[in-house]
């Protein structure tokens, strides 16, 4: 039975017809403006996690620069 019901589910699925439904201009290039939004949002929270700590790394690999006063006052 189960057998069945999987090849009726294939063919229906297989046989789907064309739907007949009309995207207008505005609507298509705000569906392709939000596709590349989320994409983009998605990219920039990676770089936003990844860049703090690529900014310390190299940060601390800089040869450190002697901040203590070298002049001593004479006596």
């Amino acid at each position: 039975m189960q057998y069945l019901i999987g090849v009726a589910a294939a063919v229906f699925l297989t046989a789907a017809t064309p739907a007949m439904a009309y995207i207008g201009p505005g609507m298509g290039a705000g569906a392709v403006a939000v596709v590349f939004g989320v994409i983009g949002s998605i990219f920039l929270a990676i770089f936003a996690v990844l860049y703090y700590p690529i900014k310390r790394t190299l940060k601390n690999r800089r040869t450190p620069q002697d901040t203590s006063n070298s002049q001593t006052p004479d006596k």
